[in-house]
C-alpha cells in the first residue's frame, strides 16, 4: 500500500513564495508510483490541501487530517518544504512530534538553534567553527553607532537575525547607513545581527542524511553580480553558482571538516546547507538553513546532481530516512 505524504509548504515569512516554488517541485518530482501526494498550504490565515483542480479542504489542525467527500485521510509522513516560519524555526517539528507523525527536516531543538544566526554561532564557536566579530542588538535597544563601527568596523553586514533568503540584509559603508539597514532587519525580525565584512570567497555547502549515511555534497562557490549574495543574486539570477567551487585542495578539506562537525556536534538530520567565507585558507560561517531550496534551480539540488543523484532519488530518501 502507497504511503500517504503531505508536503508542507508556504508558511509565515516573506518566504513563503520560494517555498511554495520548493513544494511543487517536490510534488513534481516524487514518484506516484510509489507515494500518494498531498499538497498542503500553511499560512496564517489558513491550512489547505490544495488539488490538482486548485480545490482547497481545509487541514484539521488537531490530528493534521484532512477530509475530501466524506472520507478521512490521515499522512505517513510529512515533507517539510517551508522556509523560515514555522517550517524551519522548529514550530511545525514540535507539532509533528506531540502527533507522532515523521518529517523530512531535523528536530525541533536543531531547527530553533539554527534558525537563531546569533545561537547558532555562539554554539558552535568552542568546537573550533570561526565566525565574523559580531554585535547584537534587539529592537527598542538604545543605537550607539560609535559603538558598533568601533567593534565590527566598515563595511559591515547588518542582518535580520532570524530570516532567511537574505531578507532584511544589508551592506553597509557608512555610519549615516546604519540607521536605515537596521530598520530594514527590523521588519523581518526583532532581533538584528550585525558583523564585520569578510573579504572572500563565498561557499555552499550542502550536508545530508542519505541512505543511512552523512553525506556532504560537491561544494557551491558563489559569485554575486551584485555587491552581496543578496535575494536578486539568489532567486533572480543576479549571480554565477559553481559546482565544484574553484577553491584549493586544503580550503576544500577544511570547509568540508567544518560543515561536517556542526552537522555532527548539532546531531542533525535530514537536509542542510551551509554557508562559509574563506580568509585565506580559513572557513568563516555564515549560517546553516535547514529546509534550503528546492527548485531545480537551487543550490542543493545542483549539489546533488554533481553528486549523481537526481531530483526524485533525493526527495524520496528524504522520505524513506524520515520513517526510518
Amino acid at each position: 500500500m502507497k504511503k500517504k505524504i503531505a508536503i508542507i509548504m508556504g508558511g509565515y515569512s516573506s518566504e513563503y513564495k520560494i517555498s511554495l516554488k520548493s513544494g511543487h517541485v517536490v510534488y513534481k518530482f516524487l514518484d506516484t508510483k510509489k507515494f500518494d501526494l498531498f499538497r498542503i498550504h500553511i499560512f496564517k490565515e489558513k491550512w489547505v490541501y490544495v488539488t490538482e483542480n486548485n480545490e482547497e479542504y481545509p487541514v484539521n489542525k488537531n490530528d493534521f487530517s484532512i477530509e475530501v467527500e466524506n472520507h478521512k485521510i490521515t499522512f505517513d509522513c510529512v515533507f517539510n518544504a517551508i522556509h523560515g516560519s514555522p517550517g524551519e524555526d522548529g514550530l511545525m517539528q514540535s507539532y509533528f512530534e506531540l502527533l507522532g507523525i515523521p518529517q523530512t527536516s531535523c528536530d525541533a531543538y536543531q531547527a530553533a538553534i539554527t534558525f537563531n544566526k546569533r545561537d547558532l554561532l555562539s554554539i558552535l564557536k568552542p568546537y573550533g567553527i570561526k565566525s565574523a566579530i559580531a554585535y547584537y542588538l534587539n529592537q527598542g535597544d538604545p543605537l550607539d553607532l560609535d559603538a558598533i563601527i568601533q567593534k565590527v568596523g566598515l563595511p559591515c553586514f547588518v542582518k535580520a537575525n532570524k530570516a532567511g533568503s537574505s531578507l532584511g540584509v544589508s551592506k553597509v559603508y557608512t555610519k549615516e547607513s546604519l540607521i536605515t539597514a537596521i530598520e530594514n532587519a527590523y521588519v523581518e525580525d526583532d532581533e538584528v545581527l550585525i558583523e564585520a565584512f569578510l573579504n572572500g570567497t563565498e561557499v555552499s555547502v550542502g550536508v545530508i542524511s542519505y541512505k543511512g549515511e552523512t553525506l556532504v555534497l560537491p561544494i557551491t562557490e558563489i559569485v554575486s553580480e551584485n555587491d552581496f549574495f543578496d535575494y536578486q543574486a539568489k532567486y533572480e539570477g543576479k549571480s554565477k553558482e559553481i559546482t565544484p567551487a574553484r577553491i584549493s585542495e586544503i580550503q576544500q578539506k577544511k570547509v568540508i571538516e567544518m560543515a561536517l562537525r556542526a552537522y555532527t556536534v548539532l546531531k542533525m538530520k535530514g537536509f542542510s546547507r551551509s554557508e562559509f567565507i574563506f580568509i585565506d585558507d580559513e572557513p568563516f560561517m555564515l549560517e546553516m538553513n535547514t529546509t534550503p531550496g528546492l527548485t531545480e534551480e537551487s543550490i542543493l539540488p545542483q549539489q546533488a546532481r554533481a553528486a549523481g543523484i537526481s531530483l526524485p532519488d533525493l526527495f524520496e530518501n528524504a522520505i524513506l530516512e524520515a520513517l526510518a
